[in-house]
């Protein structure tokens, strides 16, 4: 997921120190999970109510994590934010549009591009294609419209060799 956090940042021309930030903040986006039952992280259905709440927790548990680590104030932003979304119906804290840090915007997308084109417990990977038709569908409502844009400039092949790479290491 960092990695195709960095593609889109690239793509973004966004400049290098801006983009170490976001590389952080991606790598580490779900590090708050460590704070939630194993039962909750590895239910194979749909979560409850309450699981949900309890799953929602993450990202202020990662924000506090990193809170006393100095060079990871940034991308502490980042961690907290990830699932905003565009249109103000996210959480945690409902941010709309530009109100969500860029690099939370960036990492919301590389986190989909992941989620949909990997196998979870609860359903199998789908392609890259498929993966790429539903985030255009959410540009404006979950996702940045620009950030999207950006998004669907870089071609399927890159992500999936990032991906391959990866799935080696």
């Amino acid at each position: 997921m960092t990695a195709f956090a960095i593609a889109i940042a690239r793509a973004m021309g966004l400049p290098r120190d801006q983009i170490v930030i976001i590389a952080r903040g991606a790598f580490l986006h779900d590090i708050g999970k460590i704070g939630i039952p194993d039962k909750i992280l590895r239910k194979p259905e749909k979560l409850e109510e309450e699981e949900t709440v309890i799953m929602r927790k993450h990202c202020r548990l990662g924000y506090e994590m990193v809170g006393k680590i100095p060079f990871l104030e940034q991308a502490r932003e980042i961690i907290h934010s990830h699932h905003e979304r565009y249109d103000g119906t996210g959480y945690p804290k409902g941010l709309i549009g530009q109100q969500i840090p860029l690099g939370a915007r960036i990492v919301a997308i590389a986190n989909t591009l992941d989620s949909i084109t990997s196998d979870l417990p609860y359903r199998h990977s789908q392609s890259f294609a498929v993966a790429r038709e539903e985030i255009e569908g959410w540009s404006g409502l979950q996702f940045d419209p620009q950030v999207v844009k950006a998004f669907q400039q870089i071609p399927d092949g890159l992500f999936e060799e990032l991906k391959r790479d990866i799935d080696k290491a």
